[in-house]
């Protein structure tokens, strides 16, 4: 009798189970860069009663997102749903739409089953959409396509749609309109997500394994930890073990994502929340890692989490020497909330001890800086952007080289090999000539050209990385005026003719302004460099010599003339060997200055080869 009594109770228990977890739906907006996603995800959460929505885009909440009104970080937060008079809990994760924080996508889709596709009804398909698509179909996402903005007067609704079925052979009826403005077909895509997104699939009698996605610095409560339930459970106060780092902690507390973090006694298979142990090291937790129970561990880590690939590289000097270890603890506090952050120290004959760190991107390093600014108070130098090269020596070997500091001698080196990429770029007819002309002048080769829907073209280029790293993306945008999208990735590394141009300063090398650049574009872009700096470096009491040089080969130079005082002006009349005697005197002066003065290079001189155009 007790045991058919317990066997009854075990079914029963696992029935809860499997209706609760019928019950969630874990699901990302995925979008190209202004797409409307943050805007319907505030109307999600105003129709779902989550939150009272004051202002525009609440889920981006950092001021930088704020004033540049993009989406920086992915943020997860929960909503209650009732249909059909079913309480439905719904997990969205809003994700940024910028290429520069595609890994930030990335790590979202490692946590959903499913997947809102928001197209733009005035723009229709963009490359970025494409990229993020192919990246939850990997994933396995179920996809909801959505076009967003049909309340605009210049929205083309037909025609995005025969976009969408092109690219996803689905049905036109599959296909939700809304607008995130006026909250047309919000009820619609809640009822999609309920109806069509699969509930997570999971085993709660088996050992704890869950994914970590992300993880934010508190100064009171250590490092709290965002994670996704895959089997198992979880109660506050169990013993629990990271996998990669192999530390054991205590859960103080664990809870789900409102808008604030909302604490709760147990989380079950499905779930997706946060943990709080009291880690204070940054370096414990590690995104894409797997929690565990300390007494009865799962046997192997969650798989299929990808490692970060940095496509630019920049060193990061504090600009006074004795906040190389504040720069540290800051950088490593950043690294938790951005995972896509790499960084390793170095050091610079001109500005002394910092790090080496790795971008996705020049905005992902535009933004990186200007966090380190507001949130952690550290004003830094950043030196000119490079990527990394294979240097093959003629012995055989093979370096890998992120800073034209690191060089080996000109007569060691057999040949060097540059990263490449393939970019899509996506536009309209008219513009297909100019764009063509940017990435030839770029050192592009068009390996495709196709009609997407009407007068929309896609073109596919194989360029070197080097070259669009630092204005390709900004020129694109120009001349295409903001109507072409842009999405690449990496496509292996290829030799090339590469040389190091060195920065001279009174024949002193600025390591920190020296660049890798092609034979071709070297004397070209020294030139400009020495006349973009002969116009920043301030004037001195004695003359500034700035040079380019190739080796011991000077391909360029400017004069930054001396301020002068005018010694003889007190001479009125008398013998002009007076005057000669004078201007020796002064001659004899600058010299000696010239000899012991140093040259101070700002900060905006490091930043010239990024607008030299």
């Amino acid at each position: 009798m007790t045991i058919i009594s317990s066997k009854i109770r075990i079914f029963a228990w696992t029935n809860i189970i499997y209706i609760r977890m019928k019950h969630i739906r874990n699901f990302c907006i995925i979008a190209h860069i202004d797409h409307g996603k943050s805007t319907l995800a505030d109307r999600l959460l105003e129709y779902t009663n989550t939150i009272k929505v004051t202002e525009g885009q609440m889920l981006d909440d950092m001021e930088l997102e704020k004033e540049r009104g993009i989406t920086i970080k992915s943020h997860a937060i929960q909503m209650d749903y009732v249909l059909d008079g079913e309480k439905y809990t719904l997990n969205l994760i809003d994700t940024p739409g910028h290429v520069d924080f595609s890994y930030e996508v990335s790590r979202s889709i490692a946590a959903c089953e499913g997947a809102l596709l928001v197209v733009d009804a005035t723009q229709g398909v963009q490359a970025q959409t494409i990229s993020n698509l192919y990246m939850a179909i990997d994933h396995n996402l179920e996809i909801i396509p959505v076009i967003n903005k049909c309340d605009m007067v210049n929205a083309m609704p037909e025609e995005v749609e025969d976009e969408i079925i092109d690219l996803l052979g689905c049905k036109r009826e599959e296909i939700i309109r809304a607008s995130g403005k006026t909250g047309e077909g919000v009820d619609e895509i809640l009822r999609a997500v309920v109806e069509r997104i699969p509930c997570p699939v999971g085993d709660e009698n088996a050992p704890l394994q869950a994914l970590i996605f992300d993880s934010v610095f508190n100064s009171f409560r250590g490092i709290i930890a965002y994670f996704k339930i895959v089997n198992g459970s979880l109660k506050t106060g169990d013993e629990v073990k990271f996998i990669n780092t192999l530390k054991d902690y205590t859960a103080d507390e664990i809870g789900v994502l409102k808008m604030e973090l909302s604490p709760r006694k147990e989380l079950h298979c499905g779930d997706v929340g946060y943990i709080v142990s009291g880690i204070k090291t940054a370096t414990e937790v590690k995104v894409g890692d797997t929690i565990t129970h300390v007494n009865r561990p799962c046997e192997k880590a969650i798989a299929g989490f990808e490692e970060v690939k940095p496509m630019v590289f920049a060193g990061v000097y504090p600009i006074e020497t004795e906040d190389f270890e504040n720069l540290r603890a800051s950088l490593e506090k950043l690294q938790l909330n951005d995972a896509s952050l790499t960084f390793q120290p170095e050091s610079s004959v001109a500005l002394g001890f910092g790090f080496r760190c790795g971008f996705l991107g020049l905005l992902h390093m535009e933004i990186v800086q200007e966090r380190l600014d507001r949130e952690f108070n550290m004003d830094v130098i950043t030196t000119v952007p490079n990527v990394s090269y294979l240097v093959y020596d003629k012995h055989g070997g093979v370096k890998e080289v992120h800073n034209p500091a690191g060089m080996p001698d000109v007569t060691l080196i057999d040949h060097i090999e540059e990263p490449y990429i393939k970019a899509s770029i996506i536009t309209t007819s008219t513009y297909i000539g100019p764009i063509m002309s940017l990435c030839l002048g770029k050192r592009g080769e068009l390996l495709k050209q196709e009609y997407i829907s009407g007068n929309r073209v896609e073109l596919h280029y194989s360029l070197p990385l080097g070259e669009i790293v630092i204005d390709f993306y900004d020129k694109l945008k120009s001349i295409s005026k903001g109507y072409a999208s842009f999405d690449y990735h990496q496509d292996g590394f290829r030799p090339s003719k590469l040389v190091k141009l060195d920065i001279l300063l009174n024949g002193e090398p600025v390591d920190a302004l020296s660049t890798l650049t092609h034979v071709d574009n070297a004397v070209t872009f020294g030139r400009r460099m020495c006349e973009k700096l002969k116009e920043l470096l301030p004037r001195q009491q004695f003359d500034i010599a700035i040079q380019a040089a190739i080796g011991a080969k000077i391909i360029a130079r400017e004069t930054v003339k001396q301020v002068r005082k005018d010694v003889t002006a007190k001479c009125y009349g008398g013998d002009v060997s007076r005057k000669r005697k004078l201007l020796e005197k002064q001659k004899r002066g600058k010299k000696r200055m010239k000899q012991i003065g140093n040259v101070e290079v700002p900060q905006k001189a490091f930043l010239a080869v990024l607008k030299l155009d």
